[in-house]
């Protein structure tokens, strides 16, 4: 089972039962990355210098989509999300910086821009500190069921969403986020769109209509890393801290778990996140923010900081350090993919 880390200076392909650690990508800024299990052996790779795409687990990479994802030559700063349709494992989505989503029909080789994304009333709102006169598209997430569906965190300024491939757009829907860092969606529940975000956590129960902020028990409100059970719709995990400075630079990140579904109703009351200090893997200070990923199985969540790789069984219960040596960079990834 590869898990494939994205870090600022390239690609880290590690084999946690052979415990090896490969670098690939080196010297690029790795910002995303996609991998699906219906076709195992690709990887798609996200950076500053555009789109790289495997078809042998990272081994090697070449540059595609060159005509429309090439920075040097078409104003595009970065490839900045990726997202594989459950519909279909050819069609892919692909945000960029500036703001812009193309799509892939042929798993990633060759991609087309699709309209209407920076026509949407929020958009001369957007910017990225500290570069104000720039903006991305952080994260993309699909309708399990309905690939027309999508939804596409942009950094800094919207949560927006189409019903219908990109034709048209619902921008900022009621409740959701500004800042959005991740968004996922679980098969077990369609219907359901949860967020991590710099201002806070935010869940759909109405495929994106309108968002609930439930935060009882949330004690630190700059929201991250993000992962669903894949066994049970109603266990999220997130990575949180005070803010950016101690989520990046200063160091004091924590992992938080949510058991029960929310929905988008009242949240006052009884605490509904908890908080997982103590459970095998390192929280607090002296931490930066932990990206997640969900696993293949039940209870699998699979959590990567600075301190090194780890992984659950059991929901969060209880982790455990995936050995590889000193292998790993002592320094926060920017994305965690997992076969």
């Amino acid at each position: 089972m590869p898990v494939y880390a994205a870090y600022d200076d390239g690609l880290r392909v590690i084999d946690p039962d052979a415990k090896r650690v490969e670098t690939r990508l080196d010297g690029r800024r790795v910002e995303c990355l996609a991998v699906d299990d219906r076709v195992p052996d690709r990887v798609l790779a996200g950076t500053s210098d555009g789109l790289f795409l495997s078809d042998d687990h990272g081994e090697p990479f070449e540059r595609v989509a060159t005509d429309v994802l090439a920075p040097d030559e078409n104003e595009l700063d970065a490839v900045t999300a990726l997202a594989v349709s459950p519909d279909d494992p050819e069609t892919v989505l692909v945000g960029t910086e500036p703001s812009w989503i193309y799509r892939s029909t042929d798993g990633g080789r060759n991609a087309e821009r699709t309209s209407g994304l920076q026509g949407v009333p929020s958009a001369d709102e957007w910017s990225f500190p500290p570069r104000p006169d720039t903006h991305h598209v952080r994260w993309i997430a699909i309708h399990p069921t309905d690939p027309d569906r999508w939804y596409v965190g942009i950094e800094a300024g919207a949560l927006v969403v189409t019903p219908d491939g990109g034709e048209t757009w619902i921008d900022r829907p009621d409740g959701s986020r500004l800042d959005t860092h991740a968004i996922a969606t679980h098969p077990a529940a369609p219907e359901r769109v949860y967020v991590a975000a710099g201002d806070g956590y935010a869940e759909s129960d109405d495929c994106g209509e309108r968002f609930g902020t439930p935060s009882a028990g949330l004690d630190h409100g700059y929201v991250w890393g993000l992962a669903v059970d894949p066994g049970d719709p109603d266990r999220v995990l997130v990575s949180a801290a005070s803010g950016a400075g101690a989520a990046h630079r200063r160091g004091e990140a924590y992992l938080y778990r949510k058991a029960e579904w929310s929905g988008t109703g009242d949240h006052s009351g009884e605490p509904v996140w908890e908080r997982l200090d103590d459970r095998g893997i390192p929280t607090g200070e002296g931490t930066y923010r932990a990206v997640l990923a969900a696993g293949t199985g039940p209870g699998a969540i699979w959590a990567l900081n600075d301190q090194g790789l780890y992984r659950t069984t059991g929901g969060g219960d209880r982790f455990e350090r995936v050995a590889v040596g000193d292998a790993l960079p002592e320094k926060a990834a920017r994305a965690l993919a997992v076969v």
